[in-house]
């Protein structure tokens, strides 16, 4: 334990950068000076940059996003930066820190002049580095690029830059919607215990906005919060489709036969089996999903077509840690 102890003190006091302590006149130098290697120093040096190149390749590769092969260039490029910091490091330790030879190990340190003599080893172990101020700049800058390198994952968790897909909508007072054709639902044309899929009629259905399930529910069965309570046409109700769990595509409606034997009708993702209750706004009844589906708002003009009423009570996609910070915006 006492070895170790005296390994981590030396490390420490490496890594602070303390200075070579005075020596006294008449005492000679604990590690004997070793001949200078400006070579391998110009080595390390280089390999310090290398490792900083290529965790910045890493960053520029996944930003990018779009590059072949892709993963083969993420694992390549970390790969190397890891490769290069070791090299660097095992040729410090080979090349750069001169060896002490001893018989027995340290004594337990208790006195001050022992501490001292921990410190001098340290820095009489380094007598080759000509050009400190630029290695140790060599590892912060290797150290700072693949420490971010290493967190650069973590933007997959959630957007970062790019959020305004999460709020921009396709839809608008006034706006249509459409089947698949293109052809206008009528409030007629819903039934109950069936499940529709519409659009904004002219706008991209290929946006992540765009779609929406329809439902129509006996207006007995509504139970919703005061805000919201006006979104629903004749019994009609609209949700985005895009699961606020991970994105997937709310393709299944539970529409009991059997009641009550059998729950209430609810939309089902079938990935991860997130169900929501459009009789209660879309509010999670079971599954991973962390917040409830985008409600859209709608009426019925005078020659019976459905038509949005505004945008989303919520924005649409996979929830993420700023998704509730601000409300979406209508086209």
């Amino acid at each position: 334990m006492a070895r170790v102890k005296d390994l981590l003190v030396s490390a420490a006091l490496l890594a602070a950068g303390r200075r070579r302590p005075k020596l006294h006149a008449d005492r000679e130098p604990i590690v004997p000076p070793g001949e200078e290697r400006p070579g391998s120093e110009l080595a390390v040096i280089v390999l310090l940059f290398a490792t900083a190149l290529f965790a910045a390749a890493f960053i520029a590769v996944y930003a990018l996003d779009r590059l072949p092969n892709q993963t083969q260039l993420l694992g390549a490029s970390l790969g190397l930066a890891f490769l290069c910091l070791a090299a660097a490091l095992i040729l410090i330790g080979k090349r750069l820190v001169v060896t002490e030879e001893i018989e027995e190990d340290y004594p337990v340190v208790e006195h001050e002049s022992e501490q001292e003599a921990i410190a001098q080893v340290v820095a009489d172990s380094g007598s080759r580095f000509t050009r400190r101020r630029l290695v140790k700049a060599s590892f912060g800058v290797a150290g700072g690029v693949l420490g971010a390198a290493l967190i650069t994952p973590a933007a997959s968790l959630g957007p970062f830059l790019d959020v305004e897909p999460f709020y921009a909508t396709t839809w608008k007072r006034g706006r249509r919607l459409v089947d698949e054709k293109g052809k206008p639902w009528r409030a007629d044309d819903i039934e109950q215990s069936t499940f529709y899929t519409a659009f904004p009629e002219g706008a991209d259905k290929e946006a992540l906005p765009s779609s929406v399930v329809l439902v129509r529910l006996p207006p007995h069965d509504f139970k919703l919060p005061k805000a919201i309570a006006n979104y629903p046409a004749q019994g009609i109700v609209a949700y985005s489709k895009i699961c606020t769990h991970a994105g997937c595509a709310i393709s299944l409606y539970r529409a009991p036969l059997f009641q009550p034997d059998e729950p209430r009708p609810a939309l089902v993702c079938p990935c991860h089996y997130s169900t929501f209750d459009p009789a209660t706004g879309g509010t999670v009844l079971f599954g991973p999903a962390g917040r409830k589906l985008p409600m859209l708002p709608l009426y019925v003009d005078r020659k019976g077509y459905l038509r949005a009423a505004g945008t989303y009570d919520e924005p649409v996609g996979p929830s993420w840690w700023g998704v509730r910070m601000r409300k979406p915006k209508p086209a």
